[in-house]
């Protein structure tokens, strides 16, 4: 008996899965799909130039060398290489997949799944250090950025596993059968299973945020204000825009499972749905960065640079870009915030 991987390089197994898992193996070129694939790059360019410039901000500027600027930096990282995957899965599918061998296949299919899992990821982490922060009231400082960093290294070391599963044997070559329909050469058990771990994590994101509702509306009657409602709304759009984007996919990879082969064609769409959830690595930085005065306004200097320039006074560098920060950075309020329980506008930030 040969070695399970022996298929790996044969170009001939990817045309096989496809014919046996789709009604046209090789969709046509049309002028619908040309403009599909421009559209979905331009919002995968706008996707890496927007969290370029959040990466920019965070690295120029000593303020946001916080610990919990280290999870909006991780999750703009991955939110940027997201961008660049989704951009090389486009470009590489239609009649260039039937080109492909398994293995490039796998690292594919398996690189846009790593980047998008880290992103998804590094909301929960985002989450749990707010729920920490909040519900418990406790201050995080640049000394906890040692804990910071293992979560962050969990993030990826979770999703390069989950992404990586299939390449390393847990796949449907030789059993076509157990193909699934969305992704012909993953078995529909690994995507029963990727399916049950997002749903968790959404679980787990939808309790977490709905403890910091209930800390904040019924444990300190001082946040009643203003405040509280800032809060609330973070929050509402932080998950809205997660189930918004990331539904769909779980749903169609769901039927997926369950679907036998060639029985439900909204599976032949299902591209469209995947493209759908990347707008939320495009809506990411903008809810973390929005609520922050300072970290917006550093976000925004580099194109206040190709205006008219503005002096720095007092012994500062002529003809310098400057923004005026009326205050301080509303996350660093965030992890300086006094022992009792008082919330400004700024650490609304979720």
């Amino acid at each position: 008996m040969g070695s399970p991987f022996e298929d790996y390089l044969n170009p001939d197994k990817v045309f096989e899965h496809y014919n046996f898992t789709k009604e046209t193996p090789v969709p046509p070129d049309t002028s619908s799909r040309h403009l599909a694939s421009i559209l979905i790059v331009l919002l995968c360019c706008a996707i890496i130039l927007e969290n370029l410039f959040v990466l920019t901000a965070f690295a120029r500027n000593s303020k946001f060398h916080s610990a919990m600027y280290l999870f909006l930096g991780n999750l703009a990282a991955s939110d940027l290489l997201a961008g660049a995957a989704f951009i090389a899965n486009t470009l590489l599918s239609g009649s260039r997949t039937m080109q492909l061998t398994p293995v490039l296949w796998f690292v594919r299919e398996g690189t846009a799944f790593i980047t998008l899992s880290a992103s998804v990821f590094s909301l929960l982490a985002i989450a749990i250090e707010r729920h920490v922060a909040i519900a418990k009231v406790k201050v995080y400082g640049s000394d906890k950025s040692c804990r910071m960093l293992l979560l962050i290294g969990a993030c990826w070391v979770i999703s390069l596993a989950l992404g990586g599963l299939p390449i390393l044997g847990w796949n449907c070559l030789g059993h076509l059968d157990a193909c699934s329909t969305v992704l012909p050469l993953y078995a529909k058990s690994y995507i029963r299973f990727v399916v049950t771990i997002f749903t968790a994590i959404l679980l787990a994101i939808v309790a977490l945020y709905v403890r910091i509702y209930c800390v904040v509306r019924s444990s300190h009657a001082e946040l009643a204000g203003p405040q509280t409602l800032a809060l609330l709304k973070t929050v509402t759009i932080v998950l809205g825009i997660f189930i918004l984007c990331w539904l769909p996919a779980f749903i169609i990879l769901l039927l997926d499972t369950s679907c036998p082969v060639r029985a439900c064609p909204v599976l032949y769409k299902a591209h469209y749905f995947f493209a759908f959830a990347t707008f939320n690595s495009l809506l990411n930085p903008v809810i973390y960065t929005w609520r922050s005065r300072d970290l917006r306004q550093e976000v925004l200097r580099p194109l206040c640079c190709c205006g008219p320039r503005v002096r720095q006074g007092h012994g500062g560098t002529p003809g310098h870009c400057l923004l005026p920060l009326r205050s301080s950075s509303s996350l660093e309020r965030g992890t300086q915030m006094p022992t009792s329980p008082t919330f400004m506008e700024g650490n609304t930030v979720v």
